[in-house]
């Protein structure tokens, strides 16, 4: 039996991502869809699910400017069409990502 088959989620098509956090030694399995792997599920295997705005602010926490300069050269590398720094924080922000935004805001010139 492969260890896909073992996993228990409320969505068994979503197996195949909490294997691979296993088998990678994954800590965190960013999605947007946290029902579908449910903090009971992933204990066993000392993995937690986060939303993509809670994990870009963690990332945040841990090393700002590198975040901004990622911000920065993704919008820069945008050409078709061009972003505004405003642009693309609107852009994060139509992509749920709230809390990002709020955080990037005061860095509005660098990006």
């Amino acid at each position: 039996m492969s260890l896909i088959e073992t996993l228990r989620l409320p969505d068994a098509d979503d197996r195949h991502v909490l294997a691979a956090a296993i088998k990678s030694g994954a800590a965190v399995i960013v999605t947007t869809n946290l029902k579908h792997f449910p903090t009971e599920a992933l204990a066993e295997f000392d993995i937690e699910a986060q939303h993509p705005d809670e994990f870009v602010r963690h990332l945040c926490d841990l090393s700002m400017g590198a975040v901004v300069r990622v911000v920065q050269e993704q919008r820069q590398d945008l050409k078709s069409p061009p972003k505004t720094a405003e642009d693309m924080l609107e852009t994060f922000l139509a992509s749920g990502l709230p809390e990002t935004v709020s955080v990037l805001r005061q860095f509005l010139a660098s990006l």
